[in-house]
């Protein structure tokens, strides 16, 4: 799969275990804009978090990701078959996709080539969504131990693609005919292990592993759950919200 940005695979079981997941309600917003609901493409799937979503709309969801390793850490459902391939190559027929939608992967594809393809498989009336979500928000007891990590001991580290998602993909070319959605946002009950376990997945910490080892992360790690444990409680969880992005568009067929 040539031109791949590989950043996920070699972490495919905890990307599937620390993601945080997607609320129902974006599914069906962006369903509500359907004209129908026979076939839905989730493009660049990862472990599926967002294609579980969507056999609750569509007759049929086809989940790709060129990752075969994400696609196999994927929960297998009777109404989405999951198949490893590019976004810019889905294999899907012509003239038959009614939704397409991306969550938090479009900053990794080739975009022109991608558009090509929903245009070549949207149906008539078909929807894009393009989905990122930000940081979470965290309380004032653990932010600046979060902040620091993030961007002054990972920034060398993070892609150049990442800064479309810190923008909410608002400087990505968008060539389709915007469609309005109401606000949306990820929500979770976590502890501390299962914060540290999603940052575990980030494609920087893995840069900074490769780059330095463990040292600076260890003590991130003490930092932080040492400030969860005064601020929170050992072991006890808060409640966590993502900012979500989404840009929608009605595709035109090619």
């Amino acid at each position: 799969m040539s031109g791949f940005k590989d950043h996920f695979s070699a972490v495919a079981g905890g990307y599937a275990a620390f993601r945080p997941r997607y609320g129902a309600r974006l599914a069906a917003d962006l369903a509500a804009l359907c004209t129908r609901h026979r076939l839905a493409w989730d493009a660049g799937c990862g472990s599926g978090q967002f294609s579980a979503l969507l056999p609750a709309h569509f007759e049929t969801v086809v989940a790709t990701d060129a990752s075969a390793d994400q696609i196999a850490a994927a929960t297998p459902h009777p109404q989405i078959a999951y198949r490893a391939a590019r976004a810019e190559a889905s294999g899907l027929p012509e003239g038959r996709v009614d939704l397409i939608t991306v969550a938090q992967a479009a900053h990794w594809f080739d975009l022109p080539a991608f558009y090509a393809e929903c245009r070549r498989v949207a149906a008539p009336g078909a929807v894009l969504a393009l989905i990122s979500y930000e940081n979470m928000i965290l309380p004032p007891a653990l932010a600046p131990v979060f902040q620091h990590f993030y961007k002054d001991v990972l920034g060398p580290f993070w892609p150049a693609d990442r800064l479309h998602v810190e923008n909410g993909y608002a400087d990505l070319p968008f060539p389709f005919d915007p469609l309005p959605l109401p606000p949306q946002q990820l929500e979770a009950e976590w502890d501390a292990a299962a914060v540290l376990g999603y940052i575990g997945t980030w494609s920087a910490v893995r840069g900074l592993l490769a780059a330095e080892g463990e040292g600076r992360l260890n003590a991130f790690r003490q930092q932080f759950t040492e400030a969860w444990e005064a601020a929170v409680g050992p072991g006890r969880r808060l409640s966590l919200v993502w900012p979500v992005s989404v840009r929608v568009g009605r595709v035109l067929p090619a």
